[in-house]
């Protein structure tokens, strides 16, 4: 019974990583789509939602059995709980990619915006809090997590200084109004994006060191410094 509950719980690790490295697949794609405005990229990751879905669905189910047929306790169900989130954040991110897919699709068809203005350095600050997030949990790297934690400032800041940009933008030119608003839209997704793969890396805590980091960002960051010292 024990060795089939480890399998269950590698199962449920080894399909989480599965779905990460989609996610995080995906994420590239679309904004290499958005950066070479190709049409055929962005509609191979609008394309991928719906195995996505079923992949969220499978691993919501697997957890689900588990708790139901076990009683996990200590770090296996800390496991469990940070899965089921962790799952969860990464299906809205796929989310998040779609949009900004469908707006790169948009901003195709409009050739009045010429300039990504911020998007290029939000995707790239971004993709890499998304790739120390999955690492952090694929080597259970309490570190990794914690920079993406520190990061998420920077893409909020970058947020709104997208938003002043734009508005300046379609301020000396009406015809870039379509165009800034997808511009907004795309800067809003990768905010979220950003967000939610803080979420995941505060779950990557969680599992490993016991600690609740949620709505105590600021006295994280202070006893991560004062653990750097």
């Amino acid at each position: 019974m024990e060795r089939h509950f480890q399998r269950e719980l590698e199962h449920i690790k080894t399909s989480i990583i599965k779905m990460s490295s989609i996610i995080e697949e995906n994420f590239n794609l679309v904004m290499l789509a958005l950066l070479d405005h190709n049409e055929t990229i962005a509609r191979v990751v609008i394309d991928a939602e719906n195995r996505v879905n079923s992949l969220e669905i499978e691993i919501d189910n697997a957890i689900v059995d588990l708790l139901a047929l076990q009683q996990p306790v200590a770090s296996d169900l800390r496991f469990i709980i940070a899965a089921q989130k962790i799952n969860n954040d990464l299906e809205r991110i796929g989310d998040h990619a779609v949009n900004i897919a469908e707006s790169a699709l948009s901003l195709q068809k409009n050739n009045t915006i010429e300039s990504l203005l911020e998007i290029p350095k939000m995707a790239a600050l971004t993709n890499q809090m998304l790739g120390f997030t999955i690492d952090s949990f694929i080597h259970l790297d309490p570190k990794m997590a914690r920079f993406v934690l520190e990061t998420d400032d920077q893409v909020d800041v970058l947020n709104r200084t997208m938003t002043t940009e734009v508005i300046k933008l379609l301020r000396s030119d009406n015809r870039t109004i379509e165009g800034g608003l997808e511009l907004i839209r795309i800067s809003r997704n990768l905010e979220r994006i950003a967000d939610l793969t803080t979420n995941i890396a505060e779950e990557v805590i969680f599992y490993i060191q016991a600690l609740v980091v949620k709505h105590h960002a600021e006295e994280f960051k202070n006893t991560i410094l004062d653990d750097d010292k």
